[in-house]
């Protein structure tokens, strides 16, 4: 089966591409992002802190079937509502370091939008390897919830 969520990684580029379009109006597409209860249901976390506005932050954490728990947080940098959400993220378990993502929502007609992702890493290798874990699957997966839960919504 086709991935509906794109990815795209240029060689030697320490950036990432994503877009996804969604059959759902851009407003509930944006509330799916900023919505903490919404969040919780398509990424299958607990979200500890949620404020969305410019020099906000954001708290998670998620916890495996064997109870291990791992944390991610950041920093909303710039918050536009229904347009844009630029913000660092961070995974507290891994040596990666902060990234920063830059996610812009559009409308594509009354009833469909597009999820617009510039993801910009500290270096080329830490990309890689962030691509080297089953990182296509899972967005692909988080998406497709985000588009199953979201829709029940309309």
């Amino acid at each position: 089966m086709e991935r509906k969520t794109k990815i795209h990684a240029e060689d030697c580029k320490q950036e990432l591409m994503i877009t996804r379009e969604f059959e759902l109006p851009l407003e509930l597409l944006f509330k799916a992002y900023v919505e903490p209860e919404i969040v919780e249901q398509w990424m299958g976390t607990k979200v500890l802190k949620l404020e969305n506005k410019k020099h906000g932050s954001y708290q998670f954490v998620t916890t495996d079937p064997m109870g291990n728990t791992y944390g991610f947080n950041g920093t909303i940098h710039e918050f536009v509502p229904n347009k844009k959400i630029t913000r660092t993220f961070e995974m507290e378990s891994v040596s990666f370091g902060p990234q920063l993502e830059f996610l812009e929502f559009e409308a594509l007609s009354e009833n469909t939008s597009k999820l617009n992702m510039h993801i910009v890493y500290r270096s080329v290798s830490i990309r890689d390897e962030q691509l080297k874990m089953p990182f296509a699957r899972g967005i692909n997966m988080a998406h497709d919830r985000l588009q199953a839960i979201v829709s029940k919504l309309i």
